[in-house]
């Protein structure tokens, strides 16, 4: 049997460019709630403001859901993979354990006209799940055009 590799296998033959913008999700182990941790989410969200500080990427809009990441971000100087790769790893130190699903799922957002729209429906993701019935009851999620 064929071993499912879930969002890695979509990363086959593809490449990332700086000045691209991607809409980026990611997903912890087995969807374990991770963030349901306040401390967790911050400290995750931190790392997304110290990445841009490196100059690395630039975090146009995000939302920390309690057991997947929708990020959408500006690369400014290194590839894609790298960027998420960092994120995810400097996360699992801070926690202490592996904590997130191999891979990752992206898409290019090539149309600017369209950046408003994705960062629309990505903050609305905890209005969607039930979380909260309007998104300032929710503590964790940004977006630049606010």
């Amino acid at each position: 049997m064929i071993k499912n590799q879930g969002y890695s296998n979509l990363r086959k033959g593809r490449y990332s460019e700086p000045d691209y913008v991607y809409h980026v999700v990611f997903s912890t182990k087995s969807r374990k709630p991770v963030f349901e941790d306040f401390k967790s989410a911050r400290f995750l969200i931190g790392l997304f403001k110290k990445d841009e500080e490196l100059g690395t990427t630039k975090t146009l809009s995000f939302v920390v859901m309690p057991d997947h990441v929708h990020w959408l971000v500006k690369l400014e100087s290194q590839t894609l993979s790298k960027a998420v790769q960092r994120i995810k790893s400097m996360f699992s130190r801070y926690y202490g354990e592996k904590v997130w699903e191999e891979g990752f799922y992206d898409q290019g957002i090539r149309d600017e006209g369209n950046l408003r729209n994705v960062a629309r429906y990505i903050v609305a993701n905890p209005l969607r799940a039930d979380l909260v019935s309007q998104i300032g009851d929710y503590p964790h999620w940004d977006a630049v055009w606010l």
